[in-house]
């Protein structure tokens, strides 16, 4: 009896903080539903998760062929190698004609480090921050489990599913915000932000000291126009990249942040307790990725035209209506025609036509079950038969 008792309270010491309660990334679900039906035999399409079917640039791996054999792979400084943090400042002067001090650029465990370093850094636990609905998940996930307040605005077609200033002038007077993140290209749209709007959004920001990041990892995947850096626009931006769209480097872990001079420190300070610093080979790889660039642009041409395979395809198999898809590689597409549970959906999809798609509800608690995210990451093969597999089973339906 008394270890009955005693379980029963081991149970309650072991339950998760409230912190720790936050709702699953589903599309992480989906992959796994995915994955059971491979291992029984099925050939599944997967357009479901936000990750290139290519392999890192061959410069990349290289550099970590050659680190294994010859370097001792120590911890690097906080901030990361020196020469990364210089290399990463020249891209901005390559591709943005901007010049960044790299004293400001952080590198980072991927920009999901990036993203814990820049909220904790930035704001106090009870802080409202605003994101854009439909939008990455793991924003406001990350957000209530540091303390912070979430705080949707839904975006429309009446502005390309794009946060205006007005928009986010608008929230801050119902309830003062302290913080706005904005991703340009987005997920799981795919939409962009003219330099312009850009502009005035930030403008507006700043006008009511609300501060500021962009989320740019999908910058370099850009069709329509070619993307803008906040950091460009304000030195009080905090900019956050990585290497792992662009690069096709996922599973490295790299990424970085552009930071206020007047953060730098207390980001420093953080990287240092939380992570000591970034692991030490994917560094390496990551500076020399940028060597790569060439090859990575073969890939991103191969995007486009998987782009185009959905754009033209998926209106014959009756799904006509999707947001626009300016960069990154995702097509957000509307199925209200043929239901309202799109979670229901996505699964008859990968069951019956297996082909793998996160639905909406995962990006936008709103509207999301009207949607469905479709990543056209992989081969253009493989998109082209996706095409023709949810056109047989529409038209089956």
């Amino acid at each position: 009896m008394l270890d009955a008792m005693l379980r029963n309270k081991a149970k309650g010491l072991l339950a998760p903080s409230q912190r720790g309660n936050v709702p699953p990334f589903m599309v992480m679900d989906v992959m796994a539903a995915a994955a059971r039906i491979e291992a029984a035999g099925g050939h599944v399409i997967h357009m479901e998760v936000g990750q290139p079917a290519a392999s890192a640039p061959q410069t990349a791996i290289d550099a970590a062929r050659a680190a294994l054999g010859v370097t001792r792979l120590d911890y690097t400084s906080a901030l990361g190698i020196p020469s990364l943090r210089q290399r990463i400042a020249r891209y901005y002067r390559d591709t943005h004609n901007h010049d960044v001090d790299p004293a400001r650029i952080v590198v980072t465990t991927g920009s999901s480090g990036a993203f814990v370093l820049a909220f904790l850094s930035l704001f106090e636990p009870g802080d409202r921050v605003a994101v854009t609905v439909p939008g990455y998940p793991p924003y406001r996930h990350i957000l209530t489990a540091l303390g912070c307040e979430p705080v949707l605005i839904e975006t429309t077609a009446a502005t390309r599913h794009a946060l205006t200033g007005d928009m986010l002038l608008a929230a801050h007077a119902k309830t003062p915000l302290k913080g706005v993140l904005v991703a340009s290209p987005a997920n799981p749209t795919g939409t962009m932000m003219t330099r312009e709007a850009l502009s005035d959004l930030i403008a507006a920001a700043q006008s009511e000291g609300i501060r500021f990041i962009s989320d740019e990892i999908y910058h370099g995947l850009d069709y329509a126009f070619p993307a803008v850096t906040a950091t460009a626009l304000s030195d009080e931006t905090l900019v956050i990249n990585s290497f792992s769209k662009y690069f096709c480097m996922t599973g490295w872990r790299v990424g970085w942040m552009v930071v206020p001079e007047a953060l730098v420190r207390s980001v420093e300070t953080l990287q240092q307790n939380l992570a000591i610093s970034v692991p030490t080979l994917s560094q390496i790889a990551a500076e020399a990725a940028f060597e790569g660039c060439a090859e990575m642009d073969v890939i991103k041409h191969g995007y486009q035209d998987n782009r185009r395979a959905l754009i033209e395809g998926l209106p014959k198999a009756g799904l006509d209506r999707f947001l626009p898809a300016d960069g990154a590689f995702y097509l957000y597409a509307d199925v209200s025609k043929f239901t309202d549970d799109s979670f229901d959906f996505a699964r008859r999809m990968l069951e019956e036509a297996y082909v793998a798609a996160t639905p909406g509800a995962d990006f936008d608690p709103v509207h999301g079950r009207s949607f469905i995210r479709f990543s056209y990451a992989g081969s253009t093969p493989d998109t082209v038969e996706a095409v023709a597999r949810i056109t047989r089973w529409l038209s089956g339906r």
